[in-house]
């Protein structure tokens, strides 16, 4: 969250599954959080939600509510969850998305891109540091 910010794309329930696919589009984002009041957590709806009511509505799934649509049990992380956490809770729930809810509101929300790309940035500088004392001692 440290380098990611806080920002979290929010959707009402009652906007339809046309306006969401726009919002994700527009943030490249995969996902929304479902809030009525930006706050609280209503659900989330996904690229594949979409996808899903599509393949199964056709077009008509586009006009359908993401209330309709949307996953009602959201798995949340909070601000002290580690990165291994995260890890096996999106493995484990085989989620892709996890808002971040700090004293019962939503803080923020958390990829398995982010958590890819923290792991990364560990591996590298464990590398650098086990490279820098191979050659220099230190």
């Amino acid at each position: 969250m440290q380098t990611k910010g806080s920002d979290v794309l929010v959707v009402t329930g009652t906007a339809t599954v046309l306006e969401a696919s726009r919002l994700l589009a527009s943030g490249g984002v995969g996902a929304l959080v479902v809030s009525a009041d930006g706050s609280s957590i209503d659900g989330i709806v996904s690229e594949r939600d979409i996808a899903r009511v599509v393949a199964h509505r056709g077009a008509d799934g586009l006009s359908a509510a993401v209330e309709s649509v949307m996953t009602r049990e959201v798995t949340t992380c909070s601000l002290d969850d580690t990165i291994d956490h995260l890890m096996a809770v999106m493995t484990d729930r085989r989620v892709r998305h996890l808002p971040v809810v700090v004293d019962g509101a939503l803080a923020g929300i958390v990829s398995i891109g982010d958590v890819v790309k923290h792991r990364l940035d560990e591996l590298e500088t464990e590398t650098k540091t086990l490279h820098d004392y191979i050659t220099t001692g230190r």
